[in-house]
């Protein structure tokens, strides 16, 4: 049996011709060779699998191939790698430092390749610091990290920076159709497709991918089995749940979900990839954002295609619902049937808007027409709204009373008639409160209007209980529901008597009728806030009810 070498060694790139996704940085190293201006320190970042180990020894072999000549395997004696995941120690840095000091014996140049260099120590940092700051002419470092924020910045400062992209899908696509033909596997474009996108950048990723698919198919590679294998869902069952969810179809959504639990998939997997499903039918709808679309152009044709069916707005409206859902899953007792929920929810989008649109009874009466008259049924239709809008006007300005009016407090018919005045002004309230639209607002307004109004209360001099509404910022509960935090029942208290004003100016502002406000005292929690001469004396006195008696003793004041 044949010693069996995996693809992401057996394929690694010899010369930067071969590199894949690279190009800006591949074409900066070169022109930096043929220049003659090679930097000392080169730091190479990006993520996992894009081809920075490989860059960094295609570089390092090049440098001395001018000054080489012959066997180009002496190139490898002025190459030193050193893994910092398993090297990271101060001493490990050292040793390193006192071989730069000897210069090379072969060729011009000592390369010295540091990989994952964010693991080093703080200490091994320090230490390789003045090294890397004032090299021998003959040193050359190439740092590589996937986590660049982790290198100190005094490290940075003296590097020339390569950031590597993730690789597209096309260019792992070509790669791997390479391979493929030079070995002899059989395979379809679709599946070479899901092995990028399952990838996500990452060509190593790709290979070992396609390695195990290699091995599984028995190099016939096809759509079905790499569905399987890789565990993914079919784009097909997001083309049929949207078009169930077009024709309100709810059974047959839940007949899919079912179907999917009982394959196997995870039930967030499902709404997380229609999620993103919907997201490509949406940018499918216009020409200019189409190039977005990372499928092959079979399957972008039955994204423009289905596209069609709704309007951005629903496919809009959809994205937020999985959305919401997909970030309640994990907190979810009943995670099923909150998925089942969502659906249900997708398939009747729009129908609270078709309800809002009834006819008004005044447009009713408007666009009725009238058999008897011909042409006159727009002039008769105006007269019977103005003066069904004068009656009505009329009727509600029949009952309103004078409160000037002066009534005898001791006449019975006075006292009946206040009651009624007091009743008709609270069903004016009442009329007024109901006008008022109950809007969705978000945390950021409530904060926004709850500053504004103890900034009011500041100016007109209420510092009080301005300081109050400033101890700490409210939350929004559900829809409509305020709760603050307050560090005592002093505070409470004093809020609670203005706790009015506060809601009524919120609901103007935040144009919701149905706001309410919560508070609480945190008992547990001491919080650091300024108390008045009175609050620290109540505050002791909980502590010690004798103080009571000292202030009275003493006639103290408060």
């Amino acid at each position: 049996m044949s010693d069996f070498v995996v693809s992401a060694l057996k394929y690694r790139p010899q010369s930067f011709d071969d590199v894949a996704g690279q190009n800006s940085v591949t074409k900066t190293l070169e022109n930096a060779l043929k220049q003659n201006q090679i930097p000392q320190a080169l730091l190479f970042c990006g993520p996992r699998g894009v081809g920075k180990t490989t860059c960094a020894r295609i570089f390092a072999k090049k440098i001395n191939s001018n000054y080489l000549k012959g066997d180009s395997s002496e190139f490898s004696y002025n190459v030193f790698e050193l893994d910092a995941a398993s090297n990271n120690g101060v001493d490990d840095i050292r040793n390193l430092i006192d071989q730069v000091r000897i210069p090379p014996q072969v060729g011009k140049y000592k390369i010295y390749i540091i990989d994952e260099v964010h693991m080093l120590s703080g200490q091994a940092f320090n230490a390789f610091l003045k090294t890397l700051e004032e090299p021998p002419s003959y040193a050359i470092f190439i740092l590589a990290t996937t986590e660049k924020h982790k290198v100190i910045p005094t490290i940075l400062s003296r590097c020339q920076i390569y950031d590597f992209k993730k690789i597209s899908i096309n260019d792992i696509i070509k790669f791997l159709r390479k391979i493929a033909e030079k070995e002899q596997i059989s395979f379809d474009e679709e599946s070479l497709f899901l092995i990028g996108k399952k990838s996500d950048g990452a060509l190593r990723d790709a290979l070992t991918i396609f390695d195990r698919l290699v091995n599984y198919t028995e190099r016939k590679i096809t759509k079905e089995l790499t569905y399987e294998n890789l565990n993914l869902l079919d784009n097909e069952i997001y083309f049929e749940t949207f078009e169930n969810i077009n024709k309100k179809n709810i059974h047959a959504c839940l007949i899919t979900l079912n179907t999917i639990i009982q394959n196997g998939f995870s039930e967030k997997d499902f709404i997380d990839g229609f999620a993103s499903h919907l997201r490509d039918l949406l940018i499918s709808k216009d020409q200019t954002t189409i190039v977005l679309l990372e499928q092959n152009e079979e399957v972008k044709d039955k994204y423009i295609k289905q596209s069609q069916l709704k309007d951005s707005k629903f496919i809009i409206d959809a994205i937020s619902l999985l959305e919401e859902c997909s970030y309640k899953y994990k907190g979810s007792k009943n995670q099923r049937l909150l998925i089942e929920i969502c659906l249900m929810k997708l398939c009747l989008i729009g129908e609270d808007e078709k309800k809002k649109k009834l006819i008004d009874p005044e447009q009713s009466f408007e666009n009725k027409p009238n058999p008897n008259k011909g042409d006159n049924n727009s002039d008769h239709t105006i007269t019977v709204k103005k003066d069904l809008k004068q009656t009505t006007k009329a009727l509600n300005n029949e009952k309103v009373f004078d409160e000037n009016t002066l009534i005898s407090g001791l006449s019975l018919s006075s006292l009946k008639l206040k009651k009624s005045i007091e009743k008709q002004k609270r069903e004016i309230e009442n009329k007024e409160e109901l006008d008022i639209k109950s809007e969705k607002f978000s945390s950021e307004n409530l904060v926004k209007y709850w500053t504004e109004f103890y900034l009011y209360l500041e100016k007109n001099g209420e510092k009080n209980l301005a300081s109050i509404l400033q101890i700490d910022k409210p939350i929004k509960i559900g829809k409509n529901e305020i709760h603050y935090t307050l560090p005592n029942n002093i505070n409470k208290s004093e809020l609670e008597k203005n706790k009015k004003e506060l809601i009524n100016f919120l609901k103007k502002k935040l144009n919701n009728k149905l706001i309410s406000l919560t508070l609480h005292v945190n008992k547990e929690v001491e919080k650091k806030f300024i108390y008045s001469t009175k609050e620290k004396f109540e505050k002791l006195k909980e502590i010690n009810p004798e103080i009571e008696k000292i202030r009275k003793e003493f006639k103290l004041g408060f």
